[in-house]
């Protein structure tokens, strides 16, 4: 059959992530694809997704599916985030600039990486839809606090501080192929910060200065462990962030939907819950927010809509991932996000 006019460029989500291989130099796509050292954390978190099911539920009215929410008071036409991500230059010439298009016309939530190749104000511009902010300690607090004011008169809605990164993790596929993604990235107009090494000394104390600093809410973004939850809630962090990296940090450790179920016991709604690592389809999506997590973050598969085809590239990812939620939820019998329950997953191996 002869495609019309008006078929897809892109129909699968497998297909668009072939596309941007081919499209891609090889270290750029290593750089986008791998994480630490064995990738272990990275394998982890596909392979216990995979490993959770979901119940079938029959004879419900599922005709009107409705996918909206909010994020810290945000309003949200689905629960599904672009995740912050460095480097963005090298998927596209216009990087940050262009996943905010792309987000926009994707009716998604971005969030804007701290190590961003754009000034703020400019990636703000680029995009139609809410945006948010991802922290990186690439300075100290005066340089922190500049760049929050710049980030607060830009209209993001909340800033997120990365606290997994004390030190660089040693990304083997770089390593081994002789690439510095640093080095690469400086054709992006945007410097990093002066003291890239700050962040290694970061504590509570530092989570303290920034809620004083800022009017936006605070999440703290690399948090797997009930303790570090319930100490952030305590002090008032409106956003837990269950995150490993997408596994580019710590190897061998927890996989994020494992991590979920208890620190979204232990928040008990003191605090909203986003997660990232590894999903990737419709499906998965329902698995974590049955599991506890209000928005899911999506890091790899809409880098490589924008790396297939740009904005464009992006909103087919956000475009089939909405229609999977959709079709999904509804053979699953749920037609409203509240009612994605944790006793709708199961384990099935």
């Amino acid at each position: 059959m002869t495609p019309s006019s008006a078929t897809p460029k892109f129909v699968t989500l497998p297909e668009i992530r072939r596309a941007a291989r081919e499209r891609l130099p090889r270290d750029h796509w290593n750089f986008g694809d791998g994480a630490a050292e064995t990738e272990s954390s990275k394998r982890r978190n596909r392979r216990h997704l995979d490993r959770l099911a979901i119940q079938q539920n029959v004879l419900v009215d599922v005709r009107k599916i409705d996918l909206t929410t909010t994020l810290l008071g945000v309003p949200l036409t689905w629960p599904v985030a672009v995740a912050p991500m460095g480097g963005l230059v090298l998927f596209h010439p216009e990087g940050d600039v262009e996943m905010a298009r792309g987000a926009g016309r994707g009716q998604t939530l971005q969030w804007l990486s701290g190590a961003t190749g754009w000034p703020v104000e400019e990636v703000a511009k680029g995009g139609s839809g809410p945006q948010m902010f991802q922290l990186y300690a690439h300075g100290d607090h005066g340089w922190m606090a500049e760049l929050l004011g710049r980030v607060e008169a830009s209209g993001y809605k909340a800033v997120a501080l990365t606290v997994d990164v004390q030190k660089y993790s040693r990304r083997e596929r770089d390593v081994f192929h002789r690439f510095s993604p640093r080095a690469a990235m400086e054709v992006a107009p945007n410097p990093r910060g002066p003291l890239p090494d700050f962040q290694s000394g970061l504590t509570w104390a530092d989570v303290e200065w920034l809620m004083k600093t800022t009017k936006l809410p605070i999440g703290l973004k690399g948090i797997m462990t009930v303790a570090d939850a319930r100490r952030a809630v305590d002090m008032g962090v409106r956003l837990i962030w269950v995150s490993n990296h997408g596994g580019r940090q710590l190897d061998h450790t927890h996989s994020t939907i494992e991590a979920l179920p208890p620190i979204a016991d232990a928040v008990a709604g003191r605090a909203e819950i986003i997660v990232d690592g590894g999903f990737n389809r419709g499906t998965d999506v329902i698995k974590a927010l049955a599991r506890g997590a209000r928005v899911v973050a999506c890091g790899r598969t809409m880098l490589w809509g924008l790396a297939a085809d740009g904005a464009a590239g992006v909103a087919r990812v956000c475009e089939i991932m909405r229609d999977e939620l959709t079709i999904n939820m509804g053979l699953c019998g749920r037609t409203r996000i509240k009612d994605l329950t944790p006793d709708l997953i199961f384990r099935a191996d």
